[in-house]
């Protein structure tokens, strides 16, 4: 009897640990991964003109990390030149949350005409035309807070890149 005594406690500590570290308590997000939080709005933006959904890539996101970390001390928003497409962001203060991020890139489609294929005059769409480049498949990001409260400097790398000259992004 005491062993099914403790058999049946160590059942209900594990369905009580189970329960506890998956419940969210009413009006509480739930913890969403870096990836998540850059695809999810990318994602969306794809679906809005039916696009396939990009996929983490984690040699994409360990690429970003690294030039983010580069740019720590300075922040400048300056393109790596790399071999993928690339879109980064920079904010001042603390507290940039990926998805505000996307949003600013996002937010240049108002921008972009697509049955003429280019941004409105001074305007700049080629973040947003990244992101629902038609044969882009994966993408990984990164984001560092920067020294000297210089702010925040985020950077998403895709691939294959877009934003050819002269070609349709979908």
């Amino acid at each position: 009897m005491r062993h099914s005594t403790h058999y049946s406690l160590a059942i209900t500590l594990f369905l009580l640990l189970v329960l506890t570290t998956h419940a969210t308590i009413p009006g509480q997000k739930k913890h969403r991964s870096l990836a998540d939080r850059f695809l999810t709005p990318q994602n969306a933006a794809r679906s809005a003109v039916q696009l396939r959904p990009l996929v983490w890539d984690t040699k994409l996101a360990q690429y970003a990390q690294s030039y983010a970390n580069q740019r720590r001390n300075d922040c400048a928003l300056e393109h790596s030149n790399g071999p993928y497409g690339e879109n980064i962001f920079w904010g001042s203060g603390s507290g940039w949350k990926p998805a505000q991020a996307v949003k600013a890139w996002v937010e240049e489609r108002q921008w972009y005409n697509y049955s003429e294929n280019s941004c409105a005059d001074g305007q700049m769409c080629g973040h947003y035309t990244q992101i629902v480049w038609g044969t882009t498949t994966k993408v990984g990001c990164a984001s560092v807070t920067c020294n000297d409260d210089k702010g925040m400097f985020m950077t998403c790398n895709y691939d294959p890149p877009g934003n050819y000259y002269g070609e349709r992004p979908y």
